[in-house]
């Protein structure tokens, strides 16, 4: 029986408080973290970011509890050190090349490799680990998942700013990181030899290392007994991050619930997917998404609120229905990236949204 354990990482970015610049702090908030937060807080690619992990998780609340603990952790050593943290997935007006790279030979590699692309991929995400024992299960459910990608990331549309520009989009963060290869909505594989082929044949001709290279939205962990979704800006929020963890879980547990009835969600070619991927991160939930089934535009709420109805049979049987509520509130009060262009018409100032971020990511702690 699978449990659909959780796991939960978040990317923040590091402040100078006088400035509100991103602060590149030399590594000294992981150094310190690890001594209390023991292996869950990380050095990142920028030394203006810092990513944390939570451990492998029964279900939201556990999740939610070690996510608070390390936002909460993670401030107060960053505060020791004169600095603060923020949760968003770009910063608004910091620039990438004045932003330090981590000294370290697999840093040293991808920028050698990828150059602009990689020292200008300066953003922030959330990725969400839903457990799944079987490989070939696993394969099958990413394949179907896929289609409700842009539906999950619109609702964490937190990124509508770039290098002190208002981009037009809600998330401009997966903007940046198409630069970089093997990102995006994947395509589909029959099982997971012909994924292992996949891999093995980049590895055999020197385009990756190994699968932790592939960057894609979701994909089926390498290492770990995993679907990993990785598609979204890491909210300001943790009870927004949180519910959507919450909705990637009841996706996957409802998707393998059809496939023992020997049933399953259509799957649609991924350049119609992306066509809904773009929508998402130009107008976040304020724009329209197509209805692949009905081959109609749709309001994003609706089909988000859809795809809430498609998951309620499974979410009393995961204890999530409570973390959920959260996306009704995200659709009524708006995304991340609406509360942030919201301060700048009120201020007229991006330090004074970067106030308002750091603000917000301890908020719920």
């Amino acid at each position: 029986m699978e449990k659909f354990t959780l796991g939960v990482e978040e990317e923040y970015m590091v402040v100078n408080p006088l400035t509100r610049e991103l602060a590149s702090h030399d590594q000294k908030i992981v150094e310190i973290a690890s001594q209390v937060l023991q292996d869950q807080v990380k050095a990142e690619m920028h030394q203006a970011v810092v990513e944390v992990g939570s451990g492998i998780c029964k279900d939201v609340d556990e999740a939610r509890k070690d996510i608070v603990r390390l936002r909460r952790g993670v401030a107060e050593i960053a505060g020791g050190l004169g600095l603060r943290i923020g949760a968003s997935g770009t910063h608004p007006f910091s620039h990438w090349s004045q932003q330090l790279i981590t000294p370290n030979p697999r840093y040293d590699a991808i920028v050698n490799e990828m150059q602009e692309a990689a020292r200008s991929n300066l953003i922030f995400g959330l990725h969400v680990h839903v457990g799944l024992s079987d490989k070939n299960t696993a394969i099958h459910i990413m394949n179907t998942a896929r289609y409700f990608l842009p539906h999950v990331y619109a609702l964490s549309c937190n990124s509508p700013f770039w290098e002190a520009r208002n981009t037009g989009f809600k998330s401009f963060r997966t903007k940046v990181f198409d630069k970089f290869p093997r990102t995006g909505i994947p395509d589909d594989f029959v099982n997971w030899d012909d994924y292992k082929n996949y891999v093995n044949l980049l590895i055999k001709t020197g385009c990756i290392d190994n699968a932790k290279k592939i960057w894609w939205d979701v994909r089926v962990h390498p290492f770990f007994d995993t679907i990993e979704f990785r598609i979204c800006d890491v909210p300001m929020c943790v009870d927004e991050s949180i519910a959507i963890a919450a909705l990637f879980q009841a996706i996957v547990a409802k998707l393998y619930r059809l496939r023992e009835k020997n049933m399953s969600f259509i799957m649609y070619h991924r350049a119609l997917i992306n066509e809904n991927k773009w929508r998402a991160s130009r107008y976040g939930l304020d724009g329209k998404l197509i209805d692949f089934g009905k081959e109609i535009e749709t309001d994003t709420r609706t089909l988000v609120n859809e795809l809430l109805d498609f998951v309620d049979d499974v979410v009393d049987d995961l204890g999530s229905r409570h973390a959920l509520k959260t996306i009704e509130k995200i659709m009524k009060e708006g995304t991340g990236a609406d509360r942030q262009l919201a301060v700048f018409e009120k201020t007229r100032s991006l330090p004074s949204v970067v106030d308002y971020i750091v603000e917000q990511t301890l908020k719920d702690c």
